[in-house]
């Protein structure tokens, strides 16, 4: 079964920058599309960034051009990198696999679910 591992999260003031780290092991029966998502105190689980199968990548347009998803495959690892960032961008950041995120995301509202692979979360504060 797949595991996924997250770090990098931490507390930063407004303009700064942050790496996020999202470690795989094990296995999945499918080729997985990786992705980010977040979820800020009372509010729904908001889908950040894709990197689909074909190394494709998708952002939303609230974190578009300052946030970048890559892959290390050598590491099985994906990286979210966080720059300019603001205090709505504080949340729990969660890293998932799925079948299929494509380049919106799957709606849910909940995260972490049962309907993905996620990892345990970590903590990105920003204050102004």
């Amino acid at each position: 079964e797949l595991q996924l591992v997250e770090s990098g999260g931490g507390s930063v003031q407004a303009g700064g920058s942050l790496r996020l780290s999202c470690t795989a092991s094990g296995l999945t029966p499918y080729e997985s599309d990786m992705g980010w998502y977040r979820q800020a105190p009372g509010k729904e689980c908001e889908w950040v960034s894709t990197l689909s199968s074909d190394s494709s990548t998708f952002y939303a347009d609230s974190v578009k051009g300052r946030f970048t998803i890559s892959q290390d495959n050598a590491k099985n690892t994906v990286y979210l990198q966080m720059t300019r960032l603001k205090p709505e961008d504080t949340a729990v950041y969660y890293c998932v696999a799925d079948y299929y995120l494509g380049p919106y995301g799957r709606l849910w509202s909940r995260c972490p679910n049962t309907e993905a692979y996620w990892g345990q979360g970590t903590q990105v504060t920003v204050s102004s």
